[in-house]
């Protein structure tokens, strides 16, 4: 029996089906479990969750003569109401990228945790729970609807500790992004994004020592760490009702149109649109991304590079429109203006690729840094516009991150 209580009336010993609220709302990253531990109802009561899904037939009733806020006959009845308490409270509504930070880096630590206990979950050999991803990939979701480029600007500033863990979040992010960008439906998104987040699950099977190894790996280390999608295939498919695409993108993110990918030599029109998508993505975060042994390159550059590669390697149709979902001139670009002046990318006006909002902050005119200020390049009132990529590497400055994003570190 399916009961909706309060959760002042949570006991030891209930099994805890579903939890009334967002899922930033609360600590736990799934549900379905017997609590055990009284640290779990505390932690639950210092949260803003009023009420719980409890599931009486597998775990403790409530009391006799205390009565429940109300019942459900099914799952499907539950999931339902949770379903369109939660459409009720989305916000999508476009805000800037200095709005969306603060919300987007909540979104990244919280998913960063989800990401761990998944991977730790499976190396104890516990079937992969999608339904409780699910939530998780839909809050990554509304964030991008607001403003793409806040998030997924965001997990590329993850320290060389966090990668294979953040890495989950960029890519889920990109691809919900790119699916958006090709117009897929509601259900391609969310299985798109659901995708980007299991894609590199067969990394909680790889040796950490040659999975964090800050060297060039040798033949022997490559071959390990090529099973990979194999192993996150394996896995993938321990859990309940797994979407084919989810498997698919898991299995096939290493292929490349030429043949030349792993793990099965697919080429053209034998990777699956979405696999494509996947390839796409993960490449970007990983090259814009501070690895143990190199750091990340620039976003617009980044992106000029996967350019010259895209012929054989990407899709060119999913790549162009990787860079509209984008923007030539990604969120965290250096970039030099007609005035002379240095700035950093902010966000996407969405009027030009070639226009997007600039933090301006240095005149290389006088070599000197000049008080930050905004300029919108798609404004009638500026004749201001982007004449080149700058390498942050050659100017050093070291608060480019901080200037965009208010954020001192990676998370």
């Amino acid at each position: 029996m399916l009961k909706k209580i309060s959760v002042d009336q949570l006991t030891l010993g209930m099994h805890l089906k579903e939890f009334c609220g967002s899922w930033m709302e609360h600590p736990f990253w799934r549900t379905g479990f017997v609590i055990t531990d009284p640290k779990d109802i505390a932690s639950i009561l210092a949260s803003s969750i009023k009420e719980v899904w409890i599931d009486a037939s597998k775990g403790l009733d409530v009391p006799e003569g205390e009565s429940a806020v109300s019942e459900a006959d099914s799952d499907a009845q539950v999931e339902a109401e949770l379903q369109l308490a939660g459409s009720a409270k989305r916000e999508v509504a476009p805000v800037s990228t200095e709005v969306e930070i603060e919300r987007a880096a909540k979104i990244c630590l919280q998913s960063k945790q989800a990401v761990i206990s998944m991977f730790q979950e499976a190396r104890l050999g516990k079937a992969v729970d999608t339904g409780s991803a699910q939530r998780l990939v839909n809050e990554i979701s509304d964030s991008v609807a607001r403003n793409p480029g806040a998030l997924i600007s965001l997990a590329r500033l993850k320290t060389a500790d966090d990668y294979t863990y953040m890495h989950s979040v960029a890519v889920c992010a990109m691809m919900i992004a790119l699916a958006n960008q090709l117009g897929l439906d509601d259900e391609q998104v969310r299985q798109a994004g659901l995708a980007g987040l299991m894609h590199d699950l067969g990394k909680a099977m790889m040796p950490m020592d040659v999975l964090n190894k800050p060297g060039k790996l040798t033949d022997a280390e490559f071959a390990i760490i090529k099973s990979h999608p194999e192993e996150g295939h394996r896995l993938l498919l321990t859990g309940r009702d797994v979407a084919p695409i989810v498997l698919d993108v898991c299995l096939h993110h290493h292929e490349k149109t030429d043949g030349s990918g792993y793990p099965k030599g697919l080429k053209g029109d034998e990777i699956s649109l979405f696999a494509k998508m996947g390839a796409v993505c993960d490449v970007y975060d990983a090259i814009t991304s501070n690895r143990p042994y190199k750091a990340g390159w620039d976003p617009a550059e980044s992106l000029r590079k996967m350019a010259e590669w895209s012929n054989g390697h990407f899709d060119v149709g999913v790549f162009q429109a990787f860079v509209k979902s984008l923007g030539i001139y990604p969120t965290g670009s250096l970039v030099r203006l007609t005035s002379g002046r240095l700035g950093v990318v902010m966000d996407q006006t969405g009027k030009s690729l070639t226009m997007p909002r600039v933090k301006v902050f240095f005149s290389t005119k006088s070599n000197m840094r000049i008080v930050p200020e905004l300029v919108d390049l798609s404004s009638s009132r500026t004749n201001e516009k982007i004449v080149s990529r700058e390498d942050p590497a050659k100017w050093r400055f070291a608060d480019l991150n901080e200037l965009w994003s208010g954020q001192t570190t990676g998370h």
